[in-house]
């Protein structure tokens, strides 16, 4: 593998973003990890659109843009900052990115990034089934608030009584 590619996987997921309910990443990111031009890379998806369904890229609305630079902290618009809507792509636009940009580093890069949306959503589905136990854990318990509180105040006095010395029992042998 290429040196340059000794990205730490940190990196890589801080530059992924959830939009429209779909984990993307943002074109400026894509452009920089891929170590080519925003500019060119938003040059190249253009001149290829009919392979970018929208679920592969789409554009940011105005809000979602502002919202993404109060987010990130970019500089407003004609001051330093783009002038264009930021594109963002989704697993499956971000090797079809590659694929436009037909650069070896950019090739390499996307197999890195989909193997990391992988392992993240490895770990989202291991999350989730803990999640649904709780959660029927939490309905089987429901109902049970009283019997579980008397359970508890059964035990307060338990340890109370514990702390007092007991009476001896005497047994006679007759």
């Amino acid at each position: 593998m290429i040196k340059e590619l000794i990205i730490p996987d940190e990196v890589v997921i801080n530059k992924i973003l959830l939009y429209r309910g779909q984990k993307v990443m943002l074109d400026s990111d894509l452009a920089e990890l891929y170590e080519v031009e925003t500019k060119g890379l938003k040059r190249a998806v253009k001149r290829n659109l009919d392979v970018f369904p929208e679920h592969f890229m789409f554009e940011l609305t105005k809000e979602e843009a502002e919202s993404l630079r109060y987010q990130i902290g970019t500089s407003k618009k004609r001051k330093g900052g783009t002038r264009y809507l930021p594109m963002v792509f989704t697993e499956h636009g971000i090797l079809q990115v590659a694929h436009v940009l037909r650069s070896k580093r950019a090739k390499l890069m996307s197999i890195r990034i989909t193997e990391i949306f992988i392992r993240m959503r490895e770990l989202i589905q291991g999350h989730q089934e803990l999640f649904n136990q709780m959660k029927e854990i939490r309905n089987k318990a429901s109902g049970q608030e009283e019997q579980i509180a008397m359970i508890f105040e059964y035990l307060k006095q338990f340890v109370k009584e514990k702390g007092k010395p007991r009476k001896k029992i005497c047994t006679t042998l007759k």
